[in-house]
């Protein structure tokens, strides 16, 4: 019989008590994946796991530590419990650790109403091949495309159960159902390739294999014959495929982990502007149906929808318990743990206001420049903002496309960059990072 989560985690706790603790909190997570991959029109491999994993994280005094398990026999939680406490009479002090008071606590919350799990029966594995093979068989229809390097399906729940010393008890269970595409056109050295892939929390929303497949294929082809770019300075525009990773630098270097730490070349930014007037980014941790959507944080507190940048200045930094406590600041309800982590600062869903323009106007306003496409590698300095990444993607001649690009290098400085973007009004409005296709006015462009 499978044993409750609440169960357990009431468990850890009681064990904690028992050796000694002066408070703990206590997480289990049972997670279940089935993956199937298709190659050839025939299954190439197929995979479930099932499991569950506990962390119990213990306070005595000002000291802590944390232990995991993905056995849960009460052995081994009365194990656990007793390392947890030896462990963390020989950490050093921290002033700022600890559990939330009580009134700090999220209560009430309507779990309903984000409809994080879809309540539709878990799809076969036949139903998940026959979708990868749809994917694959789209793929392979685009003339040009000459082999499908791999066409995925997959399923999961993820139930989480915390619970503490403070009172705190909550839970939830989230769904995901994806299907993805990798195809491959042309041949020996003149290879391309490229993918697509869409993931949801309720099946029903999840767009079509074929679609996904098609998708994958047509942006492989559009990627043969690559040239090298010259090297100067010209106007680069992040796809919206690529372009949250922007905004993921600033929500990064917004960390209270990171600013705590004197490490963020926001540091000093605070009320300052870091985008251009008029953009503001929001989080809203209470979107129905979005993978990052939830109730409440990893430490029991409510989340809530807040603005990190207002009409373009900085409004406030990501925080946890213990980094709103060393900047002297109220925590945001942005806690996530893992079973044998800590918790630390995370960012839920967000948005970036988009503007009134096509994607396709900015191509034809930027004149010529590069459309990035793909990224690979990442230098970026985290103290001044410096950025340099490996780019492809399609050149830009006169405001129209004309041919792919590979092998080059992009650079900033990533303050610069945010402060002069230019936003499209092409963003997915189903992803938890609801960014569009972004226009730098000017980078530096090297050829390798």
């Amino acid at each position: 019989m499978t044993q409750p989560l609440d169960a357990l985690t009431k468990s850890m706790l009681h064990a904690a008590g028992s050796a000694g603790a002066d408070g703990a909190d206590a997480v289990a997570i049972r997670g279940t994946s089935i993956s199937v991959d298709v190659r050839g029109g025939t299954l190439e491999q197929a995979e479930r796991a099932e499991g569950v994993d506990i962390g119990l994280r213990v306070f005595v005094g000002q000291r802590s530590s944390i232990v995991a398990a993905s056995d849960i026999s009460s052995r081994t939680i009365e194990e656990m419990a007793v390392r947890a406490v030896a462990m963390a009479k020989a950490a050093p002090e921290d002033a700022h650790a600890g559990l939330a008071a009580p009134d700090q606590l999220a209560q009430d919350w309507d779990l309903a109403a984000l409809e994080l799990s879809d309540p539709t029966a878990e799809p076969a594995p036949e139903t998940l091949q026959a979708d990868a093979a749809r994917a694959e068989a789209a793929a392979l229809a685009i003339d040009g495309i000459t082999q499908v390097q791999s066409a995925s399906a997959g399923y999961g729940t993820h139930e989480v159960q915390v619970s503490s010393s403070n009172g705190f008890e909550g839970a939830y269970a989230r769904t995901s159902k994806g299907i993805s595409c990798v195809a491959i056109a042309g041949s020996g050295a003149e290879m391309e390739r490229d993918y697509d892939g869409d993931s949801r929390v309720f099946q029903s929303d999840l767009r079509s294999a074929d679609e996904i497949g098609a998708s994958a294929a047509k942006r492989a082809i559009r990627r043969l014959s690559p040239r090298k770019p010259p090297t100067g300075t010209f106007p680069v525009l992040f796809d919206e495929r690529i372009s949250s990773s922007l905004i993921g630098h600033l929500l990064a270097a917004a960390s209270g982990t990171a600013v705590a730490r004197g490490a963020s070349w926001l540091r000093d930014s605070m009320g300052e502007q870091v985008l251009p007037e008029g953009l503001s980014l929001l989080e809203d941790p209470h979107r129905p149906r979005m993978s990052g959507s939830r109730p409440f944080d990893a430490e029991g507190l409510p989340t809530a929808k807040r603005m990190i940048v207002e009409n373009g200045i900085l409004k406030g930094w990501t925080l946890d318990l213990a980094t709103a406590r060393k900047l002297g600041l109220p925590p945001t309800g942005n806690a996530a743990r893992g079973a044998a982590s800590g918790p630390s600062p995370a960012n839920w869903n967000v948005a970036l206001t988009q503007s009134d323009e096509s994607r396709d106007n900015l191509v034809a306003r930027m004149g010529t420049g590069l459309l990035v496409t793909s990224m690979i590698g990442s230098t970026i300095n985290p103290n001044t903002g410096d950025y340099s990444r490996g780019a492809a993607g399609l050149w830009v001649e006169n405001g129209e496309i004309t041919h792919a690009i590979n092998e080059c290098t992009i650079a900033g400085n990533l303050l610069e960059m945010l402060r002069s973007i230019e936003p499209a009004n092409d963003a997915r409005p189903y992803l938890s990072r609801v960014v569009p296709s972004l226009l730098v006015p000017g980078m530096t462009l090297a050829g390798a």
